[in-house]
């Protein structure tokens, strides 16, 4: 048997459309407000450039993100990295206040759909696949988390919590 005290999975997610245009949008506006202000020798184009120049660094990093969720010790954390460059802590759950995890299109989830105070955080990859490879998990009574674990992942968990884990 195979070591399942640690997991971990990374996750691509899909970039978003209106991001990937802002940002050659601001690289743009940013290249032409550079030459107007070479051009024209006035200090206003020079602090839009810099504007811009700024507007394109925190719209590239958040125009390619990637989640890893890690289980670890009963724990499992999720972390965004962004632009493969800058790595920040989203969520924590213990596995002890997890409520279900199951596949989303799981008959187990049923009694979970009609009820609307869960606050939805999404942290899988965002691409429709069949088959359906997410996950979703009711957490403390107040979090639906939605993600896309790996068969190795949810053994783990399940090996901790077999009355709250479905594989279908």
């Amino acid at each position: 048997m195979s070591d399942s005290s640690y997991v971990e999975v990374l996750v691509a997610r899909k970039p978003q459309p209106l991001m990937v245009f802002l940002k050659y949008l601001l690289i743009l506006l940013a290249v032409f407000s550079f030459i107007l202000g070479f051009l024209s020798g006035s200090i206003i184009f020079m602090v839009l450039f810099v504007a811009f120049g700024v507007g394109v660094y925190f719209v590239s990093l958040n125009a390619s993100i990637e989640y890893e969720y890690q289980y670890c010790e009963r724990e499992i954390t999720v972390d965004k990295i962004l632009n493969k460059s800058k790595r920040k802590r989203v969520a924590t759950f213990e596995a002890e206040r997890m409520e279900m995890l199951a596949p989303s299109k799981s008959y187990h989830l049923d009694e979970y759909r009609n009820k609307d105070n869960y606050r939805l955080l999404d942290f899988s990859s965002g691409i429709e696949q069949q088959p359906d490879v997410t996950y979703t998990m009711y957490y403390d009574g107040r979090e639906k988390v939605v993600f896309e674990p790996t068969r190795e992942m949810v053994e783990a968990v399940k090996n901790i919590a077999p009355r709250k884990v479905f594989m279908d």
